[in-house]
C-alpha cells in the first residue's frame, strides 16, 4: 500500500498519475467478433489503481480497505475520495494506508467525485494500467484482483465486474436483498458472465477504455460532457456500460470475482434505492436511443411491464374472488402461474442453504418483496414517463 496521505483534487492529482505510463496513443483493434481488443499485455507488469468515492462512510471504509490489503494481488495504489465528508472518514482511511483526496464543489455526487480525480489521473495511464472503481460500503473476496486482471491481461475484455452477496443486517428487509442478489448471481452464472450492467459495487476498467470513453463523449459519439461519468444521469454505472458497450467493447462478471455489498435497512431507503436504480435505467435507454445494444434492455423493460400487469391482475382476481365469492376460486391458470413462481423462488436462492429455502417456498412471504418491486417500477415509469424532476 501506499503512505498515507490528505491532497486536495483536482490540482495535487497531478502526482498520484504513476509512474508506469507508455508514450504514445494505443487505440483498440477491431476483433474477429466484430468487438473490439485492447493491447495484451503479461498480467504481472499491469498495474491497479483503487478509486474510493466515499461520502460520511465512517462505519464501512474500514472493511473496505482492509479487504483491498488481503487481496491475493494487492493494488498498487488505494485512493479515497473523500467528498464532501464531516465524518471520520478521511482520518480512518489514512489508518489503513491509503491515500485521501478531498473534492472541490463537487455537486454531482460519486460521478462528480470520480471525475474530479479522473480527469487528471487518466491521461497518464497506459496499456499496462487498469482502474478499480468500488463503493465504499463493499468489501472484495481475496482472489477479485487477481482473477480479474488475469482476465483484462488478454486484452479481450474492456471491464471486468463482480457478482455480490449482501452483508448482514437489515431485518426481513436485508433478507430479501440476499435472496435477490444470490439470485442475481446465479442467473449471472448461468450466462457465463455475460451480465448487462457492470455495477458501481466494484468494477475493474482498462484504463485505455476508459480515456476512449472520455474521446467519445467529446466528438458526440456518446451522449454527456467530455468525463468518464455522466454527471445528469440518476444511475452513472449503467450509463457507463452503456458507453463501452457502444463502443464496440467486452464486458464481463466472471463467476471468480465476488465481494460483500451492504444492504439497504429500511423499506423506504430500499425503495428510494431501487427507485434511483429503475428510473435511471429507463432514462438512459432514453438517452442511447433504439440501438443494436439496447435491444436487450428494452425487451428487459418490456418484461418488467409485463410483470406488472401479471401480479397485479394476480392480485385483482384473488381479491375479486374473496369480496364477491365469498372465498378463493381456484383457476387453473392462476394455479399454474402461483406453482411456477413458487419452485422459481425455491431453487435460485439453493446458494444460500435449505432454511432460506423453505422461506423461499412461502408463497405470501415471497409475494411481499414482488409486489414491493413491481410497485417500485410502476413509479419509475410514472415518473419518467411526466419527466418528474430527478433526485438521488
Amino acid at each position: 500500500m501506499v503512505q498515507s496521505s490528505t491532497r486536495q483534487a483536482p490540482h495535487a492529482v497531478r502526482r498520484l498519475a504513476g509512474d508506469h505510463e507508455l508514450p504514445g496513443r494505443h487505440r483498440a483493434r477491431s476483433g474477429a467478433d466484430g468487438r473490439r481488443d485492447l493491447p495484451p499485455v503479461p498480467a504481472s507488469l499491469m498495474r491497479v489503481t483503487v478509486l474510493v468515492p466515499a461520502h460520511n462512510e465512517e462505519d464501512q471504509i474500514a472493511e473496505t480497505l482492509i479487504s483491498l490489503q488481503r487481496q491475493q494481488r494487492r493494488p498498487n495504489r488505494v485512493i479515497v475520495i473523500a467528498d464532501n465528508c464531516t465524518d471520520a472518514t478521511e482520518r480512518i482511511a489514512r489508518a489503513h494506508g491509503a491515500e485521501v483526496i478531498r473534492t472541490v464543489g463537487n455537486r454531482h455526487k460519486k460521478a462528480g467525485a470520480l471525475n474530479q480525480v479522473l480527469e487528471v489521473l487518466l491521461p497518464h495511464l497506459g496499456p499496462l494500467h487498469a482502474v478499480l472503481v468500488m463503493d465504499a460500503d463493499s468489501a472484495l473476496d481475496p482472489g477479485f484482483i487477481h482473477h480479474a486482471i488475469s482476465r483484462l491481461a488478454t486484452g479481450r475484455l474492456a471491464a471486468v465486474g463482480g457478482t455480490f452477496t449482501g452483508k448482514p443486517g437489515g431485518g426481513m428487509v436485508g433478507m430479501f436483498q440476499r435472496n435477490e442478489y444470490a439470485r442475481y448471481a446465479r442467473d449471472v452464472r448461468r450466462l457465463q458472465g455475460r451480465a448487462l450492467v457492470l455495477t458501481g459495487t466494484a468494477t475493474l476498467f482498462r484504463a485505455l477504455a476508459l480515456k476512449e470513453v472520455v474521446r467519445a463523449r467529446r466528438s458526440g459519439r456518446l451522449p454527456g460532457d467530455h468525463h468518464v461519468y455522466d454527471v445528469r444521469v440518476l444511475t452513472e454505472d449503467n450509463e457507463l456500460t452503456l458507453a463501452l458497450l457502444h463502443l464496440k467493447f467486452r464486458i464481463l462478471c466472471p463467476a471468480e470475482c465476488t465481494l460483500t455489498t451492504e444492504v439497504m435497512e429500511t423499506w423506504r431507503d430500499l425503495f428510494k434505492q431501487r427507485l434511483r436504480w429503475k428510473r435511471g435505467a429507463l432514462e438512459n435507454l432514453a438517452d442511447y436511443g433504439w440501438t443494436p445494444v439496447t435491444l436487450p434492455y428494452w425487451g428487459r423493460q418490456l418484461l418488467s411491464l409485463l410483470g406488472i400487469i401479471v401480479i397485479f391482475a394476480y392480485l385483482g382476481s384473488t381479491a375479486w374472488s374473496i369480496t364477491v365469492a365469498g372465498g378463493v376460486e381456484v383457476q387453473p391458470l392462476w394455479l399454474a402461474v402461483t406453482l411456477l413462481f413458487v419452485v422459481e423462488r425455491i431453487v435460485t436462492v439453493r446458494s444460500r442453504g435449505v432454511r432460506h429455502m423453505a422461506i423461499a417456498g412461502l408463497l405470501f412471504v415471497e409475494m411481499i418483496f414482488d409486489v414491493f418491486l413491481q410497485i417500485t417500477q410502476a413509479k419509475a415509469f410514472w415518473d419518467a414517463a411526466w419527466r418528474r424532476e430527478r433526485k438521488w
